[in-house]
């Protein structure tokens, strides 16, 4: 039971538990990376304008159909 709740996901995606840990710990590091863009451009505009979107794109693009 409790092995189904750790390794279901990471599985459908192709990967190990701590593969899927490693990914998923990258990605939420580029994600507050950037945040904190977003926060400083929210404060000075002409900082930072694409950082944040751009980011995002590259995420959405790295995730977009895993394990399909």
């Amino acid at each position: 039971m409790l092995g189904k709740l750790f390794l279901d996901h990471p599985r459908s995606v192709n990967e190990s538990y701590l593969e899927h840990a490693a990914f998923a710990g990258r990605f939420s590091l580029a994600l507050f990376a950037a945040g904190c863009a977003a926060l400083v451009h929210a404060l000075l505009p002409f900082c930072f304008e694409r950082t944040a979107s751009k980011a995002v794109a590259r995420l959405y693009a790295r995730t977009h159909n895993r394990g399909h």
